[in-house]
Order: C-alpha cells, then structure tokens, then sequence
C-alpha cells in the first residue's frame, strides 16, 4: 500500500514499546502516555496475540481518570503478530491511524510473543522514513522472569533485549544484590550499547519512601526523554537495508490458524470478523481457542447483563493448566474489575462499566522447559475447552436483563 502526503501527516515521532510475554508493558505505555501535553494529539497502535481485544481497553480504563482522553486514539490489531507472513497489516494499521487521527505521536506495541527483529526491519524500509521519526525503542523486562533459567536461556526473550536501545527493568527488588549483578552482566554480553533504567512501582519501607520516591521520579523522567531520542538500533537497521537491499524480506512464515469452535463460533460470526479481530456486533456469548507458536490461546466475550463470583471467578482462573498470561475486563460481584495476572503479578482494580465482558487466557505448553524448544504438554480438546465453558457459565450468579 503506498503511503502518500495527502493521506498522512510527515516525520510523526513514533516509539515501539516492545517485551516478552508479560514483561509490564501496559504499565510502561501508561507512563508515556500520562506525559502527553494537553495540546497534542496521539496514537497507540497494539497488536494483540489473542482474538479478542483487550489491552486496549485495559489501557484506556487505566486513562479513565485523563480529561484529555479524547486526544489518544487507540487501535487493535488481534489474532496474532503484526509483523509476521507480509507487511500489509502493520501498513494498513498504522495509515489508517495517520490518516484518520491525524497523530504528533505514535506508539506502537506488538505483541510480546514477536521476535522484535522483524518489526524494526518493516518500519526501516525506505516508504517509512519520510513518514516516521523512529524514536529509542524502548523494551521492559521482567527481573522476575529473568530469575528463571527457561526465559534468560529463551532466543524470544533474548531477542527483546538484544533490538532494544532502552531497557525498562521492573520486578526486580526480589533478586538479590549478586543476582541484580548478573542480570546487568547478562544484559551487557546482550546488548552493550543499551541504556538501562531499573524502576519499581511504590516504595517498600516507610523508611525509605522518600529516596524510593525520587528514585521512581527520576526513573520516570529518564523513560519520558526516550521518547524524543531517535533510535540506534532503527538507524543501524536502516543503514543495513541501503547496503543490502535485497535482503530484507520477513522470512517468518504464516501462523497456522485452528478452527473457531464453541460458544457461538459459528460460520456467520467468522464471515463477520474483522481483521483487527472479533466484530463489534458478534453475538454473545462468544468462545475461541487456538494454538499459536506453541501457546494455547482461550478468550470468551460475554453479555454485560451477566454478573460473575467475584471471588470464584480469581480461583478458578488461577487455577487453569500452566497459564502464562490472563486479562479482562469483568461484571463481577465486586463490580466492573479489570484482571491482569502474570506468574510474578496478580492485579486486580475496579474500572468503569463496560459494553461486554471479555476474559483471554494463554497457556504456555511446558513450565520447565523453553517455550519454543517443546512440544505441547498440554493438549486441550473441543471437550475441553467446551468444558470449561460450563465451569465459567456456573460462576454466573445473575443474568440482569
């Protein structure tokens, strides 16, 4: 697709916010956004690995409390990574974002499971350059998640650190002195040239709150001046694809697709799929599973009338098979809550009613070994799944019509 002048403004400052699979990105974009003057107009573009749509709402209920919401536009791109089998999508996501919104900023961010390679080589071909102004590209890690052997030995978990010209390390206060050591030498064998800001949520002792504040401050003020640094990594990528034009093709092959099947997944609401994901109109109750890259996807988008246990709701998915990640936004008996647990972090806080429910699940394949190096471990079947369809539907307490 060709980008012209007459559909899109020129030189727009674009950041990709990158990280693996639950690294604290949402917490991160959340940071860069709260630093948007009032008179700017900006745009997140998200590529989500499930089908069913919800960082994007989770980002836009984290901003709920902004009276300058309306001048961050948000779109999702669902069903898998947006720089993977060709670069139409990417190019038709972030034109129709240009040209609609009419953005001085741009963040993008894929999804966690995307090798961030790919991405940095589709947006250093020569059509973006007069389009965007690629800024640092910033990458948050988990040091909870490097803490374990099956991620730092991981290729996909490397790669993030490797294409990054910030690292953004959170969860970190539980290593120890040596461990925090290691992981900087690590990082450095990694990637030598990145600059790297440690940050934690809230202070841990009263004591100390006064330098953990400044710390986070300061922490801040270094992850918001990225956004107007340009990119090392990008500007290198580019300078390869000049002295080496005909090796820049994506070489990633096309993700193998499982047929939708359970509540509602029937053939009209697949002919009414867009393809950023599941249509705003498909009917509810809705249910898909598929498998991706050796993950095991789930994702149900439920009436809003239907008001779930609360507190059943947290037990039983906490109790699914070797989850990796799960995301929501719920009628509960609590309220509208928005769910958003990883291994190392279980967060759960009130947001404001919502058109429907929507729940994803992801589950890794083997919790000891490489996610990419296995085969499955769990195999869940159309029984399976349609079982746990009735274990969801008996946590609903009422149906207010």
């Amino acid at each position: 697709m060709a980008l012209t002048t007459a559909t899109m403004i020129q030189n727009i400052p674009c950041t990709l916010v990158t990280g693996f699979l639950g690294a604290g990105k949402t917490t991160v974009i959340n940071q860069l956004l709260s630093s948007k003057p009032a008179d700017e107009r900006w745009a997140l573009l998200i590529n989500e690995f499930g089908r069913i749509g919800i960082d994007g709402a989770l980002l836009a209920s984290a901003q709920e409390n902004n009276v300058d919401t309306g001048s961050i536009a948000i779109r999702e791109v669902s069903g898998g990574c947006i720089c993977c089998t060709s670069q139409l999508p990417l190019q038709i996501a972030i034109t129709r974002l240009l040209s609609d919104h009419r953005p001085q900023r741009l963040i993008i961010e894929p999804t966690g499971l995307a090798h961030p390679r790919e991405l940095i080589q589709q947006l250093s071909a020569p059509h973006w350059q007069t389009a965007l102004n690629m800024q640092a590209v910033i990458t948050v890690l988990s040091g909870g998640q490097w803490q374990q052997q099956k991620y730092r030995s991981h290729d996909g978990f490397q790669a993030h650190v490797r294409d990054a010209d910030v690292l953004v390390i959170n969860r970190y206060m539980q290593l120890s002195e040596n461990e925090r050591q290691a992981l900087q030498e690590w990082i450095t064998r990694l990637n030598p040239d990145v600059t790297t800001i440690w940050t934690e949520s809230e202070p841990h002792t009263v004591d100390d709150r006064s330098n953990k504040i400044t710390a986070l401050n300061t922490a801040s003020s270094m992850l918001i001046a990225q956004l107007t640094k340009p990119s090392h990594t990008i500007s290198q990528q580019r300078a390869t694809n000049k002295s080496q034009p005909n090796q820049i093709r994506i070489s990633l092959q096309p993700l193998t697709r499982q047929p939708l099947t359970g509540l509602m997944s029937n053939q009209a609401i697949q002919n009414n799929e867009s393809h950023d994901g599941i249509a705003a109109d498909t009917e509810l109750p809705y249910r898909y599973h598929e498998q991706q890259q050796d993950m095991l996807l789930g994702g149900w988008r439920l009436p809003a009338h239907y008001v779930f246990n609360a507190d059943g709701l947290q037990e039983w998915l906490l109790k699914l098979p070797n989850w990796q990640r799960i995301k929501g936004m719920v009628h509960t008996s609590d309220g509208w809550l928005k769910i958003n647990f990883t291994p190392d972090s279980l967060t759960i806080t009130t947001t404001s009613a919502h058109i429907d429910s929507r729940l994803e699940v992801i589950l890794q394949t083997d919790n000891d070994l490489p996610i990419d190096n296995v085969k499955s471990t769990i195999s869940l079947s159309k029984d399976d799944w349609q079982a746990y369809d009735q274990q969801l539907m008996a946590l609903v307490l009422e149906d207010r019509l």
